[in-house]
């Protein structure tokens, strides 16, 4: 047999590995056939480098003609052995897959019988029903009434969700109750990753800024703005600590807030504008 052949029984042995079937049917043993297919074409590459049958025909393993030929005799027969495990192997894969088929087929008339029992019972129930089961003194069994599950009272207040007590607390605000408000809004700002605490933040300070406790104030607005320095309240939180610098006799802080709030505001809401105007008139700015 020729170099040529054997490389042609090589890859054969390697096509054979590949097919999909024998990959799912046993891995590990495909994985060593293909190893030692590899290590075969690696021997036989070996030879040809070294001249071992160098253009030559290869004899087969009866044949004596050197250590060069008895190499390939002995690789040859490695060869043949393997095409018998793969022959194993497509076997076990034929198998199996009959018997995927035998178990295809029988699940699908199992369906098909399932389908044709419901069919024959038809709305309303039929023949294919079965009949109530009796007690052993005659009668038929009911099913029980179900039970009605009651829970216990529970005295704990409910929770009040930070939406809730916003609401709460703006109308607090616009009564005039700055308390009720102040607490609101703490409820609201505990929890700083809350989404409405920067919203809580800005209730606290107007609540602050009505009980006149002008310093805290000063701070809550001084807060808000910082959060979001380009956010909703952003003008409002400028303007109101300005009025809380005028209240603690700061006016020259004042001053330098409301030229803050035009200049990052050049174009400042109208509602605003009277509230800005009033303010500077407090702080006399010039």
């Amino acid at each position: 047999m020729r170099a040529s052949s054997i490389l042609g029984l090589t890859l054969l042995a390697v096509l054979a590995l590949a097919q999909p079937g024998m990959a799912q049917v046993d891995s590990r043993e495909g994985i060593a056939l293909q190893n030692q297919i590899y290590q075969l074409r690696q021997e036989i590459q070996m030879m040809r480098d070294q001249g071992g049958y160098a253009g030559g025909g290869a004899p087969r393993p009866g044949y004596q003609q050197g250590g060069g030929n008895d190499m390939v005799a002995q690789l040859l027969t490695r060869v043949d052995a393997m095409e018998d495990q793969l022959r194993q192997l497509r076997g076990r894969v034929d198998e199996l897959h009959n018997q995927l088929q035998r178990q295809n087929a029988d699940l699908g008339k199992r369906i098909d019988d399932l389908a044709f029992q419901l069919n024959a019972r038809g709305p309303g129930g039929g023949s294919g029903l079965t009949a109530p089961p009796q007690q052993p003194g005659g009668g038929t069994l009911t099913a029980p009434p179900p039970v009605t599950y009651t829970p216990p009272p529970s005295n704990e207040p409910r929770v009040r969700t930070p939406e809730i007590a916003m609401q709460e607390g703006n109308a607090a605000l616009a009564r005039r109750d700055y308390a009720s408000a102040e607490a609101a809004a703490r409820e609201v700002t505990a929890v700083r990753t809350s989404p409405r605490a920067y919203d809580g933040q800005m209730l606290l300070a107007q609540a602050l800024f009505g009980e006149r406790k002008y310093s805290d104030a000063a701070l809550a607005f001084d807060d808000t703005y910082k959060r979001n320095k380009r956010g909703a309240h952003a003008q409002d939180a400028l303007l109101g600590l300005a009025n809380s610098l005028v209240g603690i006799g700061e006016k020259q802080a004042a001053c330098a807030t409301l030229a803050k709030l035009q200049s990052e505001f050049p174009q400042p809401r109208s509602d605003l504008r009277g509230g800005i105007a009033a303010a500077g008139q407090r702080a006399d700015c010039r």
